[in-house]
């Protein structure tokens, strides 16, 4: 592990005891107390690079006071803009900001453009009741006011996910600060449940990553390995790549879970980034919330099991990083300049890739996707209804497979980053992938397999589907 990683893993680890402090401390002491131990947390891991930040946070409110009725495309465009700035500062002759600051500014941008987004929502809902005359009762996920600069700053700099998610709304955090009897709430059976299988992620990710180093797909000497070889290498790198996240994602949802953060009623039916989909009223004494059941959906980033052994690769999107996932279908995909499925797809991994950075191996991984998806849905459409159900199970488990292989192999380029390092490693296993989704999307069209926009109303929904947008 790199010191980086260290650092990360620290920030993790003591973001669990001092959630229990917080958890049932009053409104404004969560609120101040939460941004003072973030805004430490930034300034220790950021120094002087914390500037980024802030001026983030400032550009992202003027725009909100200047503009409530249109502040979301601002926000976005502002934010989206000070990306590239802030990636092109070595280019420009300014100091390099550290890892850390890159990934404050990765959350921050997600928390801001979601904020700005929920003003805008909170206007258009008040110049409605205004032209109507009615005034009408709280409605879901909707902010009660518009928040001032210092709750904006609060809410930009609280600990909670800081450096490492989840992605939350304003509203989830106005939840917590609020949270009626948070005693009630469990916090130590949760956190338990969820964080037992991290020891075992972590000692698989050490023994991969020794075994299976990423730096030996650079050294020349790899590429003089027979071709079964330097095919099966990026099945452990992706292992190791998935347990790295495990560890550290369901160590930012124990943080969470500790401070009671994104607990919601299950009747309330949370979703992972965007908090609940009905009302659920609030417990009007402490016995009432006792006798309610609680889940953390809201802030649950990672299904492991599901990651590893859905079928689809539209599915495989579903289950990984959930909370950036929502604001991606929500913030990204619901306004792509397109109608079809694979092409918004294609919209939201190109503005995806852009969000990780500028790297080009990134580009070269996220829009391999919308090829994926493009293949499987024609010819899953064409085929798997056709046959019998022992057919089906058997067509699932050589998709899984598949599915897993692409993952594998879209993987390499996010780990390589670079140009030459991922063009060369692909091209040294022939580019298979890329050759397989084509002759699969040809079969499925030869075959009349229909477009997956067609078929979403009778498909699972996924995180990047229309309809699992319209129960928001």
């Amino acid at each position: 592990m790199s010191p980086e990683e260290w650092t990360y893993l620290v920030v993790l680890l003591i973001s669990i005891p001092i959630g229990f402090l917080f958890k049932k401390a009053g409104p404004g002491l969560k609120r101040w107390g939460a941004a003072a131990v973030g805004l430490g947390l930034t300034l220790f891991t950021c120094g002087p690079h914390t500037l980024h930040s802030l001026i983030t946070i400032l550009g992202t409110w003027a725009l909100i006071q200047a503009q409530p009725c249109s502040c979301h495309a601002l926000a976005l465009a502002w934010t989206f803009s000070y990306l590239l700035f802030f990636r092109a500062l070595s280019l420009l002759g300014l100091p390099t900001p550290t890892p850390f600051t890159n990934a404050v500014q990765l959350l921050l941008t997600l928390k801001l453009v979601s904020l700005a987004s929920e003003v805008q929502d909170l206007h258009l809902a008040q110049r409605k009741e205004m032209a109507s005359g009615l005034s009408k009762g709280p409605t879901l996920g909707l902010l009660p006011d518009v928040p001032s600069l210092m709750e904006t700053l609060s809410y930009s700099y609280c600990y909670v996910g800081i450096l490492t998610g989840p992605f939350f709304r304003y509203r989830t955090y106005l939840d917590w600060l609020e949270q009626p009897f948070p005693e009630a709430v469990p916090s130590l059976r949760p956190l338990l449940r969820r964080a037992w299988p991290a020891p075992l992620f972590g000692l698989l990710f050490l023994l991969s990553s020794h075994l299976f180093p990423l730096e030996a797909v650079r050294e020349d000497a790899f590429y003089a390995r027979p071709l079964p070889a330097r095919l099966f290498y990026m099945i452990p790198v992706f292992f190791a790549f998935r347990m790295r996240f495990y560890v550290a994602w369901i160590a930012a949802e124990c943080g969470c879970i500790a401070a009671g953060f994104g607990a919601y009623p299950v009747a309330a039916k949370a979703r992972a980034g965007g908090g609940p989909t009905l009302q659920c009223p609030p417990p009007s004494s402490p016995e009432k919330a006792a006798s309610l059941e609680y889940d953390y959906e809201t802030i649950r980033n990672i299904d492991c099991y599901g990651t590893d052994f859905c079928v689809r690769v539209r599915d495989g999107m579903r289950y990984w990083n959930m909370t950036v996932q929502w604001w991606l279908a929500q913030y990204i995909y619901k306004s792509a300049p397109a109608r079809s499925y694979v092409l918004r797809s294609a919209w939201t991994m190109l503005l995806s890739a852009y969000w990780h950075g500028l790297h080009p191996g990134y580009y070269l991984s996220f829009l391999t996707i919308p090829l994926c998806l493009a293949a499987e849905g024609r010819l899953e459409s064409a085929l798997r209804g056709r046959l019998s159900p022992g057919g089906q199970k058997a067509w699932d488990w050589v998709h899984w497979f598949l599915k897993m292989r692409a993952y594998d192999y879209m993987c390499m380029g996010f780990v390589l980053l670079s140009l030459g390092d991922t063009l060369r490693y692909w091209a040294s296993i022939y580019f298979c992938i890329h050759f397989l989704a084509l002759a699969v999307l040809g079969l499925g069209l030869a075959l009349g397999g229909g477009s997956p926009s067609r078929r979403k109303a009778t498909s699972q929904a996924t995180s990047l589907a229309p309809e699992k947008l319209r129960e928001e």
